[in-house]
């Protein structure tokens, strides 16, 4: 568990889902460029950053290769770290190959499950949100395929050149990425990222709930004092989120 406290008028800020590389080199070009403008913005007054997942719509690293290209976002991000902003970094399920490349080269943690973080003496539950809930259970018996280390290994063998190109394909097959299909809110009690927050309340209390992988901006009351939040996408939405004393808000850039 980490516990952060900001100092004044500092905040912390929450962005997910920017998939960077999809539908195509041009598209995710104009994406990139506005997200870096939105890392300039938030440097200023940031405590910290938490990025949960999906930065890219495909990433996987060889022992001594990572995919080309993104080299603005990963140097801004770099800029960042080295100004002394701690930045979080949550596996999605597109990136979900991520080994250590971003902890040895950025200073980055690295992190492939929900974690506790406690913020302002508010206890949040924190990751990229795939798989979880009683539902999405095709994608989660994929994972268990794509997270089995002998086909992680076996992909490895494959040259860069061949494994790269495809997983991009297999990625940009996503519609909801190419831009053909629309995520459909589901209410509150089909959302199965809400009804995970609520089984997961019967336990221990959280003030908070932060997800992406919906690609929807939402904000659900699951309590009187607890919240889930999903922090929608930069493909359509371009919103985040914006923790500032002891509140958790979703905004527009």
């Amino acid at each position: 568990m980490t516990i952060i406290t900001t100092t004044e008028n500092k905040k912390v800020y929450f962005a997910s889902d920017q998939h960077l590389g999809a539908p195509n080199a041009e598209a995710s070009f104009s994406r990139e460029k506005k997200f870096v403008a939105w890392l300039d913005h938030i440097k200023k007054d940031a405590e910290a950053l938490f990025l949960l997942g999906d930065l890219f719509d495909f990433w996987f690293e060889y022992k001594t290769v990572v995919p080309k290209g993104f080299v603005r976002v990963l140097g801004k991000l770099a800029a960042l770290r080295d100004s002394g902003i701690p930045i979080y970094f949550f596996v999605g399920n597109h990136d979900l190959w991520m080994r250590d490349y971003f902890e040895k080269e950025l200073n980055i943690p690295v992190y492939h499950a929900p974690q506790i973080f406690i913020i302002n003496n508010k206890r949040l539950l924190i990751g990229h949100g795939d798989g979880l809930g009683p539902e999405d259970k095709g994608y989660k018996r994929m994972k268990k395929v794509f997270t089995f280390p002998l086909f992680k290994w076996l992909f490895r063998w494959l040259h860069p050149d061949i494994g790269v190109q495809l997983g991009q394909y297999m990625s940009v097959k996503n519609k909801l990425i190419s831009g053909e299909e629309d995520a459909k809110f589901l209410g509150e009690e089909n959302e199965w990222l809400a009804l995970y927050c609520k089984r997961k309340l019967e336990t221990k209390h959280y003030d908070y709930f932060v997800f992406g992988h919906r690609h929807l901006p939402l904000e659900i009351n699951l309590q009187k004092d607890s919240t889930y939040v999903n922090l929608g996408d930069w493909i359509k939405y371009f919103t985040y989120g914006e923790f500032s004393e002891d509140t958790l808000r979703l905004k527009e850039f």
